[in-house]
């Protein structure tokens, strides 16, 4: 039997603004949801130290920084034009054809 897809208010390219947690107030691209957990990952955000251990002798270890998942409750569609985050609405155009638009100031999400 397949599993569907939780619903989540935001998609793979989004800008989106972080309204709780460490990065408040930080704007980013998504780069990756994961549907399971209901989360997403924010480019350059949220980032997380990771120590590596050496796998051979002659190879040393290393320290670098990934990006972490955040929960889609703690982020908000933004728009990058206004410089402002807010909730969104569906419409339909001409073709019948669904729309995301951001309620605050009309702005059409591609």
């Amino acid at each position: 039997m397949k599993r569907k897809k939780n619903k989540i208010h935001v998609k793979k390219g989004d800008y989106v603004q972080i309204i709780s947690g460490k990065c408040k107030g930080k704007t980013g691209k998504i780069t990756k949801i994961i549907y399971k957990k209901q989360q997403v990952i924010v480019e350059n955000l949220n980032l997380k130290t990771k120590h590596i251990q050496a796998k051979q002798e002659k190879d040393s270890g290393r320290i670098i920084q990934i990006e972490a998942p955040i929960h889609t409750s703690n982020v908000m569609l933004y728009s990058v034009n206004e410089k402002i985050a807010s909730r969104f609405r569906y419409i339909e155009n001409n073709k019948n054809k669904k729309q995301r638009i951001l309620i605050k100031n009309n702005e059409i999400i591609k």
